[in-house]
C-alpha cells in the first residue's frame, strides 16, 4: 500500500511544482524527487529522522500559521469582499449536495486519513503501550480537530467554497484569490513539503518491512542484506523499483495519473482495515477461548468490528458508481484472489 501512497505522492509533488512552472510535466519532477528521498534514504537512518523532523516541524507551525493568520484577516476586516463566517451556511449550508455528495466523498476522506492504522503497528516497540497507545489515538482526535477541521472552517469562510477549483490546493488558491501572493506561494512550498514527507515516511516504511518479513522467512532472503550503516538496501532499492513506475504512469497519464493512483490507495486501504477488523475478532476470541482477556476495551465490540466491516464494503460500493476509481473497486476482488493463490503455493513450498 505504501508503494501506492508514495506514487501518489509523487505525482501530487509534481502538481505543486506547476504552481510555480508550469511547462514542466510532472513526471520530470516525480522522478527528480524520487531520486532526492531514495538517496536520503540510502545514506543512514539518521539523515532520514532529520529530515522528516525538519518536513513535519515545517508542516506543524505553517498549519497553525495558516489557521491564525486566516483568523485575523476573517476579524480585521483586510480578508476582501468575501471573507465572512457567513460563507459556512451560505450557498446551501452544510451538504449543500445532499446526502449523495456526502456519501461519494467518503472515498477521497479514506485516501486523506490512510495511515493512521499504523498507531497500532508501534504497539510491540512501544513502552508502556496500555498508556501510549490510548494517548496517541486520543491525540489524533484533537489534531483533526485543528489541523482538519479548523483550517477547513477558517478557509470556507475566508472564501466561498463553490469558487474552489479542483485542479489545484485550496489552500493556496484562496489565498491567491485573496492577493495574498506571499502566502500562497509559502502555502504551495508547505503542501510540497508535505508530500515529500509522506513519500519520505513511504520509503523508510517500506523498506522495513521488507526487511522484516525476509527476516521471517516470508520474502526472498536477499532483502535482509544490510549495508555498513545499517540500511537494509536490497529492500530499499526493490521498493524504489516498484515506485519508480509512477515516472512512467504520469508520463503516460499525465491528466489522470493522480486519480488513477488515490483510487487504488484507497481500494489497498480498504482492504487493510477490514483486515484488521478481521483479526481484531479472531485476536479476542482466542483470547477468550484461553480464558485471558486485554487491557484495552474494545467500544461496542464486537458490533462495532461488523459495523466497520459494512461500512467499508459500502464505500467498495460507491467505488463503483465513481468512473475515477471503479477500475481499482474491480481490481481489488482480483488482487485478493492474487494473493491467496500467492500465498498457498509458497506455503507448500516452505513445507
Amino acid at each position: 500500500m505504501f508503494v501506492l501512497v508514495g506514487m501518489a505522492e509523487l505525482t501530487a509533488a509534481g502538481i505543486y511544482m506547476q504552481y510555480w512552472l508550469p511547462d514542466v510535466p510532472t513526471w520530470i519532477w516525480a522522478a527528480a524527487f524520487f531520486i532526492i528521498i531514495n538517496a536520503v534514504n540510502l545514506v543512514n537512518v539518521r539523515l532520514y529522522g532529520e529530515t522528516e523532523f525538519w518536513f513535519a516541524l515545517i508542516k506543524v507551525l505553517a498549519i497553525i500559521g495558516m489557521i491564525g493568520f486566516g483568523l485575523w484577516l476573517l476579524f480585521s476586516g483586510h480578508g476582501g469582499e468575501h471573507a465572512s463566517i457567513d460563507n459556512l451556511w451560505r450557498y446551501n449550508g452544510f451538504f449543500a449536495t445532499g446526502w449523495h455528495g456526502l456519501l461519494l466523498s467518503l472515498a477521497v476522506i479514506m485516501f486523506s486519513f490512510g495511515g493512521l492504522e499504523l498507531i497500532g503497528i508501534t504497539a510491540a516497540e512501544a513502552r508502556d503501550p496500555q498508556k501510549s497507545i490510548p494517548k496517541a489515538v486520543n491525540q489524533v482526535v484533537y489534531r483533526i480537530l485543528l489541523f482538519y477541521i479548523g483550517s477547513l472552517v477558517v478557509l470556507l469562510a475566508l472564501y466561498p467554497w463553490v469558487e474552489v477549483k479542483s485542479n489545484s490546493s485550496p489552500f493556496v488558491m484562496i489565498f491567491h484569490n485573496l492577493d495574498s501572493n506571499v502566502v500562497a506561494l509559502a502555502l504551495n512550498f508547505v503542501i510540497l513539503v508535505a508530500s515529500l514527507s509522506v513519500y519520505n515516511s513511504g520509503v523508510y516504511s517500506n523498506s522495513r518491512m521488507l526487511f522484516g518479513l525476509s527476516v521471517q522467512g516470508n520474502a526472498p532472503k536477499f532483502l535482509t542484506r544490510v549495508s555498513h550503516r545499517g540500511v537494509p538496501v536490497n529492500s530499499l532499492m526493490l521498493s524504489g523499483a516498484i515506485t519508480s513506475l509512477v515516472v512512467l504512469i504520469n508520463y503516460l497519464l499525465p491528466q489522470k495519473a493522480f486519480s488513477l493512483l488515490m483510487a487504488l490507495v484507497v481500494a489497498t486501504l480498504l482492504l487493510n482495515w477490514i483486515m484488521i477488523c478481521l483479526a481484531h475478532l479472531r485476536f479476542r476470541a482466542a483470547m477468550r477461548r484461553k480464558g485471558r482477556e486485554t487491557q484495552f476495551k474494545a467500544l461496542l465490540y464486537p458490533a462495532g468490528n461488523y459495523l466497520c466491516i459494512a461500512f467499508l464494503a459500502l464505500i467498495l460500493v460507491l467505488m463503483c458508481t465513481m468512473d475515477d476509481m471503479r477500475l481499482s473497486a474491480i481490481l481489488l476482488p482480483v488482487w485478493i484472489v492474487f494473493l491467496f493463490i500467492a500465498f498457498n503455493v509458497l506455503r507448500r513450498k516452505a513445507h
